[in-house]
């Protein structure tokens, strides 16, 4: 796919006014195609109705000013903190607290069953009790006691 020739604006209200081929769609949404893998690829921007009305391929091919109006779009619909290290956990049997040091903060969790712990290409995403998810980008890069923890629940 080839991103699609837009302009982008916001009206007096902040919603995103999308204008192509003559035609302006208010109320504009973007959404990430692959929001774990590629998060800067494949964005589309879908009108009130669901349609999409324009694609994104790579978000840096754009102006700076859409980009920023997409990305801080964007901020607003996502909230997946990532994972930094795990500073302990209550119990290695579910359900346990979590206690984590995110780039959002450190915070607790709690893991239900392993199973919300799951592969998504090199990265985990844990979904905590109350489906938040929380994102472990390289399990391999955190640090020996992280590392041991996550062991023993995959």
């Amino acid at each position: 796919m080839q991103t699609t020739q837009f302009d982008l604006t916001r009206n007096s209200f902040g919603k995103l006014m999308l204008t192509a081929n003559g035609e302006t769609h208010e109320g504009v949404t973007p959404v990430r195609a692959f929001p774990i893998q590629t998060p800067e690829e494949g964005i589309a921007l879908v009108s009130t109705d669901g349609r999409e009305v324009a694609w994104v391929e790579r978000l840096v091919d754009l102006p700076q000013q859409v980009r920023d109006l997409i990305t801080n779009e964007l901020a607003g619909r996502e909230f997946v903190p990532v994972v930094d290290r795990i500073i302990g956990v209550s119990s290695f049997s579910t359900p346990c607290t979590w206690t984590v040091a995110t780039d959002r903060g450190e915070t607790n969790f709690v893991l239900r069953v392993e199973e919300d712990i799951r592969r998504v290409g090199e990265s985990l995403l844990v979904t905590d009790n109350h489906g938040i998810n929380f994102l472990i980008r390289n399990p391999r890069k955190l640090d020996k006691h992280s590392r041991k923890i996550l062991d023993r629940f995959l």
